[in-house]
């Protein structure tokens, strides 16, 4: 849930080389289809189960969770979608009267950043009753990826434990989204003690790889490239773990070569459109625009896919506004993705594409009222920035490009050339 790329950045301007390929080539090299096969032989065994006994409705929650394992060992869109359909029928079945099966329709809709239709369910699940406790600790993920932090919080208390390895993930989520990152990272790292000693394989493997993020974020980086290496001895064919290690690479080493190795071998088998625009990036970043034009095609040809829905809104804003181009289509995906969830990140799209379209005024108003004081993304703080250069506030742009540039490095190289010259 923590899982944003920019969060493996830091703020640091150091180049320290911290990386060392000898460290992670045989993950890069791991022919280990073990955890695939097994996914697969699952999917196999249940699907078999259920011909054979149509009448036993259970089975569908095995295969559900089968394809959702398939989904995030390859990355195959299609494998959540089948997921989907799965608990589709099985809560139709049972007249949508189970929570554990409106929770699991609810997770795959998180996935799906169908935020607004996974909170119908959890609380439907949660009138119900029954497992309470986890229903709450989902309605608070929910609520607090639709901004309802006053009802998130509220949900957040009623399981306050810190024994419980569920609660610390999420106290930390919320010391982070308050901007106490050293809050944030003290529960993680609680969260990391609950999980070495239950050694619990899927728990390490969460905390390792969202430690890593907050560890960049905070500026200790070689805290970070650590823990996305101990995420892939427990998992060599971890994508999320060789893809952090490539920013690092990048960003922090400006090694393009070496990070577009580490991302090439990851995109062999695990497809996620938004590879193709780190490429792209990278790519620019090196001079190579060939590269450059051909990533960003292979990403707009792989999001055309209709079953991604509303999954890529935010990327294809930013894309679209940043090259000023399908202006009109990014404005109504902005307007979307706030509809969907609106929190201030939401904004930031709406106002980024009135900047674009030279409405300085309709996209200030947007940040002062949506967007300013309650966030500190970089992203979000240089369009804002910007904006405010363009409207003359002067002062303010000043202020956050002094920020800005102590957060280069969270941007990606390409971002320092913009960023002087607010």
């Amino acid at each position: 849930m923590f899982c944003v790329l920019a969060s493996v950045l830091s703020c640091t301007t150091s180049s320290k080389k911290i990386t060392n390929s000898e460290q992670y080539n045989g993950y890069l090299e791991s022919s280990d289809t073990s955890a695939l096969q097994s996914a697969n032989n699952e999917l196999t065994f249940w699907q078999q189960k259920l011909k054979n006994q149509p009448n036993q409705f259970p089975y569908l929650a095995k295969i559900a969770s089968a394809y959702g394992h398939l989904f995030a060992i390859t990355g195959n869109i299609e494998y959540l979608k089948n997921a989907e359909n799965a608990y589709l029928d099985l809560n139709k079945i049972t007249n949508y009267n189970t929570s554990g099966y409106l929770k699991g329709l609810a997770a795959n809709y998180i996935s799906q950043h169908k935020f607004k239709q996974a909170l119908e369910l959890l609380s439907k699940a949660e009138l119900h009753g029954d497992r309470l406790e986890g229903t709450q600790k989902m309605l608070f993920d929910v609520h607090l990826e639709l901004s309802n932090y006053d009802v998130a919080k509220s949900y957040l208390d009623k399981f306050s434990d810190d024994r419980d390895f569920d609660y610390l993930i999420r106290v930390a989520k919320w010391s982070d989204h308050r901007g106490n990152l050293d809050a944030a990272i003290r529960f993680l790292e609680k969260a990391k003690e609950k999980a070495e000693f239950s050694n619990s394989p899927q728990s390490k493997q969460w905390i390792y790889t969202n430690l890593a993020d907050f560890y960049g974020h905070h500026g200790n980086i070689e805290a970070s490239y650590n823990h996305f290496l101990k995420a892939l001895e427990l998992y060599p064919n971890d994508a999320y773990a060789k893809k952090g290690i490539a920013w690092i690479v990048y960003a922090h080493e400006k090694n393009p070569d070496e990070a577009l190795r580490i991302l090439n071998s990851v995109t062999n088998i695990y497809h996620d459109p938004d590879y193709h625009l780190l490429k792209a990036e990278i790519a620019k970043y090196k001079g190579d625009e060939t590269t450059h034009k051909i990533q960003l095609g292979m990403y707009k040809t792989a999001v055309k896919n209709e079953l991604y829905g509303d999954m890529y809104n935010a990327y294809n804003v930013v894309l679209y506004a940043d090259a000023s181009e399908n202006l009109d289509e990014a404005l109504t995906l902005a307007k979307t993705e706030i509809n969907n969830r609106p929190t201030p990140l939401s904004y930031d799209l709406l106002a980024w594409v009135y900047y674009k379209m030279g409405l300085e005024k309709e996209a200030l108003q947007v940040m002062e009222q949506h967007v300013s004081g309650k966030t500190s993304e970089p992203k979000v703080l240089y369009h804002l920035a910007e904006v405010y250069k363009a409207n003359g506030k002067i002062k303010q742009a000043e202020h956050l490009k002094k920020e800005l540039l102590e957060s280069t490095f969270e941007l990606g190289p390409l971002a320092e050339q913009d960023i002087n010259k607010i």
